[in-house]
């Protein structure tokens, strides 16, 4: 991947839309899109899939949502799982028609986080909010102006950024209380029943301390993480497949600490800085980096985010991010069948109690650390491309190849 020097808005880490997967789905329905406004009087599509978008796409429904977007009866979709000369491992090529004369072709390129690139072009660096690429940078900019993490990003965002942000706090909520409220069987042929009731049930009869933290903390985010399963209403933060860590971090410390929305948009502020680092400098997408892209810079968001909400200053911040992310260097994404439950949804809830964890140790050791937050993120990428592609969002290895029985 191309770097440019700055970095684009947190909105792009937090994107709200449609499961099950932003790479998956969100970015290939925003390519046909982007397709269809640039050749409206188009007869015909014919859209090819490489990469793990061929290799999981009928899993992650790639398929249904192009279809969904471009209309069923006026596009075919091929699967080409042999093709490996790729300029990222989701890669995908639309042709339109009118009669038999083609009248466009492009390659997009599914970067993750429901964010396309279209291969060959540049980047368009006006549009670029922030100056600063690295957590270096960051700190000697917020040191120098005395300000918080929060307030740099509203300074470069501009004060719109919390109206959005409010709206993205506003469906993390919703996604969780509807999610704590369903029962049933999620679809996709795994038969995977949905747990956030029954973990929610059961924390409510917990009165107090670290058990009902685990209880309350996981419901929260199974809830976000089957609802997102199902297909339904989500924020990416970073992806689809890891946006219940944030959210369940958020929710639960807001109840047992009483920390207001204007103080949760500021924290997701934080987070949004955090992924946009590891997005800039290193990737969110499973197909490019593992699940350590995905859920492991959800878990540095969200300790992130804990940590500021705790009131704790600049460096133990960076040392909460780190922590998390550090320890998830090379986790596989090998999710079966492509779908986005075994082991998405279970790595959602375990990883929400590492983020608070990652705060509580640095809280007390960030004085003693010897590493930094850019070292970390500049080492996930190295290591995820160092992945074998069968540990990485194709279903060829790993977990992925386990026979599920189901009950």
């Amino acid at each position: 991947m191309e770097f440019v020097n700055g970095m684009y808005s947190i909105r792009e880490i937090f994107r709200i839309g449609r499961g099950p997967s932003s790479s998956h789905t969100m970015a290939p329905s925003n390519a046909c899109l982007t397709a269809m406004r640039e050749v409206p009087y188009a007869e015909r599509f014919e859209v090819y899939l490489y990469g793990s978008l061929a290799k999981t796409g009928k899993g992650h429904r790639t398929d249904y949502a192009i279809k969904k977007t471009i209309g069923e009866d006026k596009v075919k979709i091929f699967f080409d799982e042999g093709k490996n000369d790729l300029p990222h491992p989701n890669t995908m090529c639309i042709l339109a028609y009118n009669g038999e004369e083609k009248i466009y072709e492009k390659t997009f390129l599914s970067v993750g986080g429901g964010t396309i690139i279209v291969y060959g072009e540049k980047n368009k660096k006006q549009n670029l909010i922030y100056r600063e690429a690295h957590f270096s940078d960051i700190e000697a900019v917020v040191r120098k102006k005395g300000i918080g993490l929060d307030e740099y990003v509203f300074m470069n965002e501009g004060t719109e950024i919390k109206e959005y942000l409010y709206r993205v706090l506003e469906r993390m909520r919703e996604t969780i209380n509807i999610g704590i409220n369903s029962e049933g069987v999620i679809p996709g042929g795994l038969k995977v029943k949905r747990k956030a009731k029954i973990l929610f049930d059961e924390g409510n009869k917990k009165a107090f301390g670290h058990e009902k933290e685990i209880y309350m903390m996981s419901a929260f985010a199974y809830a976000a993480s089957e609802e997102n399963a199902c297909g339904e209403m989500m924020v990416t933060a970073p992806t689809c497949g890891a946006s219940g860590v944030l959210p369940a971090v958020l929710m639960f410390k807001q109840i047992e600490r009483g920390y207001s929305d204007e103080s949760l948009v500021s924290a997701i502020a934080v987070a949004g800085i955090i992924g946009n680092l590891i997005k800039h400098n290193a990737s969110i997408s499973g197909a490019e980096c593992g699940c350590q892209a995905e859920l492991g810079s959800a878990c540095a968001m969200a300790a992130a985010a804990f940590a500021f909400l705790k009131g704790l200053n600049l460096s133990q911040i960076e040392c909460s991010a780190e922590i998390a992310l550090e320890h998830h260097l090379g986790l596989t994404c090998d999710p079966i069948n492509g779908l986005v439950q075994i082991p998405c949804i279970e790595r959602n809830a375990a990883f929400a109690m590492r983020a608070v964890d990652a705060v509580s140790l640095a809280e007390m050791l960030h004085d003693k650390r010897k590493i930094s937050l850019d070292s970390v993120i500049e080492t996930m990428y190295n290591t995820g491309r160092d992945i074998p592609c069968i540990y990485r969002e194709t279903s060829e290895g790993g977990l992925a190849k386990l026979k599920i029985v189901c009950d």
